[in-house]
């Protein structure tokens, strides 16, 4: 037996390390007063989603959903620099060249999460402080709220590498104001701020360092509706003055934006582009051109069609593109150059718009039959 002095040690190190486990989990998850929390905890990795987070956050979302303890459901990141900069991408991109069931089962389970999280029935507060990208754009964009704050950076970076903004970005993009969304999918354009919130992508703003307070008061709420958050969420952003005055960073670009981007082709942007030879025209055909021509016709045709598709409908066929993207050679090519090699020169096949052909943008919008996604 052991004596209690050793009982006493064994019981400590126990503690410390269960301790020890909770604080390196990638994601927490805690019930506090009538809020489900759920903190991604990958600092170091930018909060960056992967497979086994997934496997975590949904089936709690469905738990806090029917509990009519729970009112309502936070989601935040840790570490002061990111919300969630997207998904585990290097693992996708290692598990789609080994042939690995990885390089179904992410994107088939993050977009099922993606739909739980559109059509949760508590309302869902998602703190997007910091960075918020591709998935994490998904775990947030939607959910009944979104603050924003002057850390928020957002960006869909994904046709730069071989990709399309995926996570329901055909369904949210083309609903923004205009031809912002079309705009944002093509270029990845950044938004920082107050910005995030003028594209209509958040719904509130407040001060980073206000955060822990909103939460607290979020918290605190005693049996509350959808619009006594509300309520409480507009009480913060009323009394933010961080940049109030200063006008949407596209604004002067809007009209621009709305007519060169409303064309039903790649070659047509671009043709128009070229021909409106403005600074702003010249700057977007250079980011255009360094994109996958691939990526780019499958994420016009995406938002074109996704503009009259319901959320289900949109996850269903981003899930089909998500295949084709695994069987073809631009998404690895271009982790390679923008992750892994860092040269930033992707060699993209086929090299030009051109040369992508409607047959072949046809093939990846084709039903998976047996494998398709099923919501």
């Amino acid at each position: 037996r052991l004596k209690p002095f050793n009982r006493l040690q064994v019981i400590l190190q126990h503690l410390k390390m269960s301790k020890h486990t909770d604080l390196t989990a990638e994601v927490l998850l805690e019930k506090r007063g009538g809020a489900g929390i759920i903190t991604l905890n990958r600092p170091k990795a930018l909060n960056a989603l992967n497979l086994s987070m997934i496997r975590q956050i949904y089936p709690q979302i469905k738990t806090w959903e029917q509990d009519p303890e729970t009112f309502l459901i936070i989601i935040k990141g840790t570490g002061g620099k990111a919300f969630c900069a997207g998904g585990d991408i290097r693992a996708i991109t290692d598990a789609g060249k080994a042939g690995d069931r990885l390089a179904q089962d992410f994107f088939r389970e993050e977009y099922i999460l993606n739909n739980a999280i559109g059509t949760c029935k508590k309302p869902y507060v998602a703190l997007i402080d910091g960075i918020t990208m591709g998935g994490g754009v998904g775990l947030s964009v939607h959910g009944h709220f979104r603050v924003a704050t002057e850390k928020t950076l957002f960006a869909m970076p994904e046709t730069a590498i071989g990709l399309f903004p995926d996570v329901g970005g055909g369904y949210f993009l083309p609903r923004l104001s205009g031809k912002i969304g079309y705009y944002l999918a093509l270029t990845g354009f950044r938004l920082k701020g107050r910005d995030v919130l003028k594209a209509g992508i958040a719904t509130h703003f407040i001060e980073s360092e206000k955060i822990p307070a909103l939460e607290k008061d979020l918290i605190a709420l005693k049996s509350p509706s959808t619009e006594n958050i509300a309520d409480l969420l507009n009480s913060y952003h009323v009394k933010s003055k961080i940049d109030q005055e200063k006008e949407f960073v596209l604004d002067e670009h809007m009209e621009k934006i709305n007519s060169l981007f409303s064309a039903n082709s790649m070659e047509e942007i671009v043709k128009k582009l070229k021909q409106d030879g403005s600074p702003f025209a010249i700057k977007q055909l250079e980011t255009i051109n360094k994109m996958s021509p691939t990526s780019l016709k499958m994420t016009l045709r995406q938002l074109s069609e996704g503009a009259s598709m319901s959320l289900q409908d949109v996850l269903i066929m981003e899930y089909r593109l998500s295949q084709a993207c695994m069987r073809g050679h631009d998404f690895y090519e271009g982790v390679r150059a923008v992750l892994v090699d860092k040269d930033q020169s992707p060699r993209w096949k086929p090299a030009a718009l051109e040369e992508v052909s409607d047959e072949f943008v046809d093939d990846c919008f084709k039903p998976l039959g047996n494998n398709d996604l099923k919501l």
